[in-house]
């Protein structure tokens, strides 16, 4: 795979769904939990998106439970978790892998294309983002006590 827009991604309610759908737009891809410290992160995650959807961002959410077991719910569980507690309407996706030899092909690649400290690969912890300018380019990843405020920064002149 040579583009973000290569992957395809099973939504949080069972549908794939392309990147290629969100061709155009900025991205933020950020790897969720519901039982985390950083997972009040989801009403600034949702600001962002009501603040910015129109002028072309796309957050985009992906549960994982790879760190302290923090996301043990079903897709369904968590779609509703999300939409009740933080009122997300941004897409979510089923949960994933984004470490390790199951890590899902899209993190693999992110991973990849914007190192974490040091050129470390591995993700640290939940929340760990990656900003993804219009033309697919993964631009920065941003450690999970960044937070969407900080991010909003990065992500307006790209607007």
């Amino acid at each position: 795979m040579t583009s973000i827009y290569d992957f395809s991604c099973k939504t949080a309610t069972g549908e794939e769904q392309s990147l290629a759908s969100f061709k155009g737009k900025v991205m933020l891809i950020v790897n969720t939990a519901s039982k985390c410290g950083f997972t009040p992160q989801f009403e600034g995650l949702e600001a962002l998106h009501e603040t910015h959807a129109a002028q072309g961002l796309a957050v985009l959410g992906f549960p994982c439970n790879q760190f302290g077991g923090q996301d043990p719910g079903s897709d369904a569980e968590i779609l509703g978790f999300c939409q009740s507690r933080y009122s997300v309407k941004f897409p979510m996706f089923s949960r994933i892998e984004v470490n390790g030899k199951d890590a899902h092909p899209l993190y693999q690649f992110l991973k990849e294309q914007a190192p974490g400290l040091l050129g470390s690969e591995a993700i640290k912890w939940n929340f760990t983002k990656f900003l993804i300018a219009r033309d697919g380019a993964v631009l920065e990843r941003f450690a999970p006590t960044s937070t969407p405020q900080d991010i909003q920064k990065k992500i307006l002149p790209l607007l």
